[in-house]
């Protein structure tokens, strides 16, 4: 826990592995909660700003945070504090895997199109980068 966030259920996994009784488990885990030494919004937060770094998009990371057991309120809570540029994040990764002027042929369109889906950027974010729109409140 020194390293790095840990979920509830990501704790309650581990410790589970190893072999602890489910109800002590949980009560240690309410205990460091407690001690505010787990914190799932610290969690979402910490989360959601290692994989923006990593160049991942919004939905993703979503789709990430409800896998690890966060609920809908702390992973908005959590982008809401993220404080990130999604656009530029998307126009970033975009130009470092196709360079800054890829083409405007359509099978390159739908190359870069199905890679910022699969890294999880919205749709408007999408269509701007691949418009080149300069102005926008995304």
């Amino acid at each position: 826990m020194a390293r790095r966030e840990h979920s509830r259920r990501e704790l309650k996994r581990k410790l589970s592995v190893k072999g602890a009784a489910f109800d002590t488990v949980a009560e240690v885990i309410d205990t460091l909660a407690a001690q505010s030494l787990q914190s799932d919004d610290r969690y979402a937060a910490a989360y959601i700003r290692s994989r923006a770094n990593r160049g991942y998009g919004p939905q993703r990371i979503a789709l990430e945070l409800r896998t690890r057991g966060i609920d809908e309120a702390l992973t908005a809570h959590g982008f809401a504090t993220a404080e990130c540029d999604w656009l530029a994040l998307a126009r970033e990764v975009d130009a470092k895997k196709f360079g800054s002027n890829p083409g405007p042929s359509f099978a390159v369109l739908v190359k870069r199109r199905r890679f910022l889906e699969y890294r999880g950027f919205t749709a408007p974010q999408i269509k701007r980068v691949l418009k080149g729109d300069a102005d926008c409140d995304e």
